[in-house]
């Protein structure tokens, strides 16, 4: 959407909705509902909720299976498995993240809504441990077909190169380790193989993002922090932890821009990565959270520097009018100027996900605040 809320249907996920990587429903609920308690306005946690109920209860969950269906195009009212609106392939590591995302909003409901996610999620688990195998590597492949069979091509039908080594199969293992974390399974055994697999690989680092093929993405270091840090607490291991401060979160320095560029205020903010080098806004929202997080564990100030520098540059590229929230800083016209506010060859894309880009922030915020180091107005 641009800033006025107009669909962008031009563009691969203009007209697409539901919970999928996209879109982002459950996430973006969650988001909203935490921001809501925060402000202490019942109306809108109340729409947040009504928000999730329409993943819960729209058709989107098989609840016999545990299979997500990402997508609704919202032009023909079609579900569909990918941001292309085609069932051709789905990417098993987001599926596992929408699983993710309904454990942890899953502690702030109660009764049925509560049974029916964390029921989603365990059984979504269980799908993916029975039917999506390795690849050669011992890693999870990038994308599959309905059934779980692999899909080695990218999105556009050509071979992947990142078939094997994207990051988006770390969210796999982080459902895992939450269902593991609180009782209702045990893939501790699962959770280390695959642990041994990413660390012995030197880290597995290559695009989240369903749409872009590079080896390093910034958003995958976060990530692999995030995700490591907490089974190194699970499975009480230093050698992890040591490897996600060490390789992961350490590894987030090579994209730090400590400059503005072709004046546009892209200083404290992280580029996506080398062959991609936008600065998209909801990865910038995850490497904060993984320094915030990493300054709650160690208390070592340098990492809440780094997380609260991150948020201070996203801050900036709020169109004061309206509070929206760009997607992307095009710093250096990848994308074209035909897609940036007044058309200037570098600057901020005019649109974005309103639940990925526009909320993200919202969760790092938050625990900043949390930790009583920012106040937010």
């Amino acid at each position: 959407m641009d800033k006025n809320g107009e669909v962008m249907g031009w563009h691969d996920f203009g007209n697409l909705e539901g919970p999928g990587w996209a879109a982002n429903a459950v996430g973006g609920a969650y988001e909203l509902y935490l921001f809501a308690r925060h402000i202490k306005d019942p109306a809108l946690e109340k729409k947040a909720i009504s928000l999730l109920d329409h993943v819960l209860e729209d058709g989107f969950i098989n609840y016999e299976t545990g299979f997500i269906t990402g997508y609704r195009d919202t032009a023909t009212d079609a579900f569909c498995l990918n941001y292309q609106h085609k069932n051709d392939w789905f990417c098993p590591g987001s599926m596992a993240k929408v699983g993710y995302q309904l454990l942890i909003f899953s502690d702030f409901v109660d009764g049925e809504r509560k049974e029916k996610m964390r029921g989603a999620a365990v059984k979504m688990a269980a799908w993916i441990n029975a039917n999506v195998k390795s690849t050669s590597n011992g890693w999870f492949p990038r994308r599959c077909r309905a059934t779980g069979e692999h899909y080695p091509k990218n999105a556009y039908g050509d071979e992947d190169i990142l078939f094997q080594k994207s990051g988006d199969g770390l969210f796999i293992i982080q459902l895992f380790t939450e269902i593991t974390e609180r009782g209702l399974a045990d893939y501790r055994g699962k959770i280390r193989e695959k642990v041994n697999v990413f660390i012995g690989a030197g880290g597995i680092f290559g695009s989240i993002n369903h749409d872009t093929y590079d080896e390093h993405e910034s958003v995958s270091y976060a990530v692999a922090f995030r995700v490591l840090r907490k089974i190194a607490k699970l499975l009480n291991d230093d050698r992890i932890r040591a490897f996600a401060y060490g390789k992961c979160l350490g590894g987030l320095d090579q994209f730090k821009m400590t400059e503005d560029r072709n004046g546009v205020k892209t200083k404290g903010l992280l580029y996506m990565e080398k062959s991609w080098d936008t600065a998209y806004l909801w990865e910038n929202a995850e490497a904060a959270m993984a320094y915030i997080e990493a300054y709650r564990d160690t208390g070592d100030k340098s990492y809440l520097s780094d997380g609260l520098t991150i948020l201070r540059a996203i801050a900036k590229h709020h169109q004061r009018d309206t509070g929206f929230l760009t997607e992307g800083v095009d710093w250096n016209n990848h994308v074209g100027k035909q897609h940036h506010f007044g058309e200037f060859e570098f600057g901020d894309i005019k649109y974005t996900e309103p639940l990925l880009n526009n909320l993200h922030i919202v969760e790092p915020t938050l625990l900043a605040v949390e930790i009583g180091e920012v106040g937010v107005k």
